[in-house]
Formats: C-alpha cells, sequence, structure tokens
C-alpha cells in the first residue's frame, strides 16, 4: 500500500492561514442543504473546514485525516465556531471504518490515493454507509491538467465518471455533475477547475 507523505502534508498545512479555506466545499454545501442532519464522515478532512461546516447544520462529525498538524487547524476552527468535532487522526487507508455507520460520507478532493488504494478506500467507504445514506464525492477530471489550478499532476489519480459509476454504480439515485467551475477555495484550490460531483445513496 502506498502511503501519502505525511511529512510533505504537515508542511503544508503547517502555515497560519487554511490552504484550502475555513468555508465548505461550495459542491458539499449544496449537496448535502436539503438532506436531514444524522452522523457523518469526512474522508481527509484535512484542517476542517467540510466537518465544522457540517457540524454547524446539525451534524454529528468524524473528521478523519493523516495530518496532525491539519488536525490541530481543524480542532481550532472548531472551537472558533462553537461546534463539536470528533477528529481521528489516521490513515484514510487504513482506517478501521464502522459498518453501517454514518448517514453521510464525505469525500472531498482527496485524490492522494493511487488506484489500488482508492478501490479498497471507496469500497470502505460505501460499507461504512447507513442503509439510505448518503455519499457526496468531488474531484478534478483529467481536463484539470490544462489549468494547473490545483489537483494531482498523475492521471492516474484524477476522476471520470466511468471510474465513479463503477465503484458506486450499485448505490441508488446516481447523481453525477461534471463541469468547468471557478473554485475560491483557499490557495489551494483557486481558479478556473475542471471537476466532477457524485451523489449517491445507499439502498434501503
Amino acid at each position: 500500500m502506498t502511503r501519502p507523505d505525511l511529512k510533505r502534508w504537515n508542511a503544508r498545512f503547517d502555515t497560519a492561514d487554511y490552504l484550502f479555506g475555513e468555508g465548505p466545499n461550495a459542491f458539499l454545501r449544496t449537496s448535502a442543504a436539503d438532506i436531514s442532519p444524522g452522523r457523518a464522515l469526512c474522508v481527509a478532512d484535512g484542517e476542517g473546514r467540510n466537518g465544522v461546516w457540517l457540524a454547524e447544520q446539525g451534524w454529528e462529525v468524524v473528521s478523519l485525516d493523516f495530518s496532525d498538524v491539519a488536525q490541530r487547524k481543524a480542532a481550532a476552527l472548531a472551537a472558533r465556531r462553537n461546534v463539536v468535532l470528533d477528529v481521528v487522526q489516521a490513515d484514510v487507508h487504513a482506517w478501521d471504518y464502522p459498518v453501517a455507520a454514518f448517514d453521510l460520507v464525505a469525500d472531498i478532493f482527496s485524490q492522494f490515493s493511487a488506484p489500488a488504494d482508492r478501490t479498497r478506500k471507496w469500497e470502505r467507504m460505501r460499507q461504512a454507509l447507513k442503509p439510505g445514506g448518503w455519499l457526496i464525492l468531488q474531484g478534478y477530471t483529467p481536463d484539470q491538467l490544462r489549468h494547473c489550478t490545483g489537483g494531482p499532476s498523475d492521471p492516474a489519480h484524477l476522476y471520470t465518471k466511468d471510474l465513479l459509476r463503477a465503484a458506486f454504480g450499485d448505490l441508488e439515485q446516481l447523481q453525477f455533475t461534471e463541469e468547468e467551475t471557478v473554485l475560491n477555495e483557499g490557495s489551494g484550490h483557486c481558479g478556473t477547475s475542471a471537476v466532477i460531483g457524485l451523489v449517491a445513496r445507499r439502498p434501503l
């Protein structure tokens, strides 16, 4: 199993500002707006922007990330916003995902996984959904390589509709959003970007 480079990510997060901003990802904000709050898992939640926002909407949130630097910032952001965030430090590929435990699993721009690791991670994410639970995912597509405004440079780490359908096609109510849009999510995601989003539900 390949592992993300903890030293490199800690160095990226070790700044006074928030690398990807303090506000939630726009696709997550829009997609989760009409889902009744329950228990949520934010995969590779980094500095906590998405987990904190979900907590503000009434969700009970597990914020999963392997960077201790990012998690300290996530805890600080939660404290400033007066919400509770269950911060769990672990490798997203190796964590013992509880089965049928979450009403929502959010996976936003966690595109550092090698393909084999990504497959295992996504399978565990699917298993972690309760029956009727929602998956919200967003990532960069291969067209992002033209923009150079964030994301991985390795095409194997980028997402296509066929890739997502192969991984999650057994879920219900699949809704894909593929577009070029302007991201304004801190210095890490800034500018015209080619992205794809997926919203789907585990069958009851």
